[in-house]
C-alpha cells in the first residue's frame, strides 16, 4: 500500500533552480537510505544523490555543487534543489526509498532545461 509520489518537475531554462520533491503516502518502517536516480533518453539509469540515517549524502560528479538532497524524516519526505540547471540535467527523476528490507520508487517526474 506504501506509494511514492513526487512533485516539482517540469520546465527550467538553463541557469534556473528546480525543486523536487517525494512523499511516502504511507508508513515505512526504518528508513535506511533515501535517493534520486535520472534517466535521460537513449542513457543509463544513473544516481542522482542519496542521504542515508545518519544524514551523510552523497552526490554523482555530475550535479555536485548544483544539487542538495535533503529530507524530513517525520514526514517520510525527501527533497532535491537543483540549482544551476543545464540542457544535460534534462531526465525523468525518480525517488527511491530504501528499507534493506525493500526498495519503494515513485513514479517518476519529467524535468526539461531548454532555452
Amino acid at each position: 500500500q506504501v506509494q511514492l509520489v513526487e512533485s516539482g518537475g517540469g520546465l527550467a531554462q538553463p541557469g534556473g533552480s528546480l525543486r523536487l520533491s517525494c512523499a511516502a503516502s504511507g508508513n515505512i518502517f526504518s528508513i535506511a537510505v533515501m535517493a534520486w536516480h535520472r534517466q535521460a533518453p537513449g542513457k543509463e539509469r544513473e544516481l542522482v544523490a542519496k542521504i542515508i540515517r545518519s544524514g551523510m549524502t552523497t552526490y554523482a560528479d555530475s550535479v555536485k555543487g548544483r544539487f542538495t538532497i535533503s529530507r524530513d524524516v517525520a514526514k517520510s519526505t525527501v527533497y532535491l534543489q537543483m540549482n544551476s540547471l543545464k540542457p544535460e540535467d534534462t531526465a525523468v527523476y525518480y525517488c527511491i526509498f530504501g528499507t534493506g528490507w525493500s526498495d519503494y520508487w515513485g513514479q517518476g517526474t519529467q524535468v526539461t532545461v531548454s532555452s
